[in-house]
């Protein structure tokens, strides 16, 4: 790696940092540049504009947790495969619940500018995510350890979306409803897993 590489990777990780922390919209480039001891002019110089920044953030975090969590054991049957994918968001969380607040702050800002369509992002991050799940869905067919559902595609994206939205509003420092603060944010999450893995177990 040279010395502009690193130079980059190691804004993006300040800037990674601060979006974990506030609202992506309130953090200026002057604050990436103040945080990272760098001037203005050289933020804009390798990302041009905040967009890029934000964009490359998601890019970078989500290609990290893809890698960490979500390369699925090899020996194991279909339904445990599920078991480690879903488990996954509960392990990032208790790692990282800032990643989820970042995804949450990451959608507001984009769906904000209207930019809801993110090819790229969509293409080499999402589509991953449901490769590894159809991989796993469709071995445990194979094997028996799991039933057929009817529309795979519907179940996917409707668990998914959910066990994501309930560890964004998890990730919030205050919890939105008052039960969030006599529950642990963990069993939560753990709940809604157990709920969907039993729904596919044969």
């Amino acid at each position: 790696m040279g010395f502009k590489d690193a130079k980059i990777g190691f804004v993006l990780g300040v800037a990674e940092n601060l979006f974990m922390t506030r609202n992506i919209s309130d953090v200026t480039i002057k604050d990436i540049a103040d945080e990272a001891g760098v001037g203005e002019a050289t933020v804009y110089r390798y990302f041009k504009t905040k967009n890029n920044i934000v964009i490359q953030c998601a890019m970078n975090l989500g290609k990290g947790v893809f890698e960490e969590y979500f390369e699925l054991s090899k020996g194991k049957t279909g339904i445990e495969k599920l078991d480690i994918f879903y488990n996954a968001y509960l392990k990032i969380f208790k790692k990282s619940p800032g990643h989820f607040y970042f995804i949450k702050e990451f959608d507001a800002f984009m769906c904000s500018r209207g930019e809801v369509s993110l090819l790229e992002y969509e293409t080499s991050l999402v589509s991953q995510f449901k490769d590894i799940f159809m991989e796993a869905y469709e071995l445990g067919l194979k094997d028996g350890t799991v039933k057929e559902i009817k529309n795979i595609d519907v179940f996917y994206f409707s668990t998914t979306h959910s066990l994501l939205e309930l560890c964004k509003k998890l990730s919030m420092k205050k919890g939105i409803l008052e039960q969030d603060k006599a529950l642990k944010k963990t069993g939560e999450i753990k709940c809604l897993i157990s709920i969907i893995l039993n729904s596919l177990k044969k």
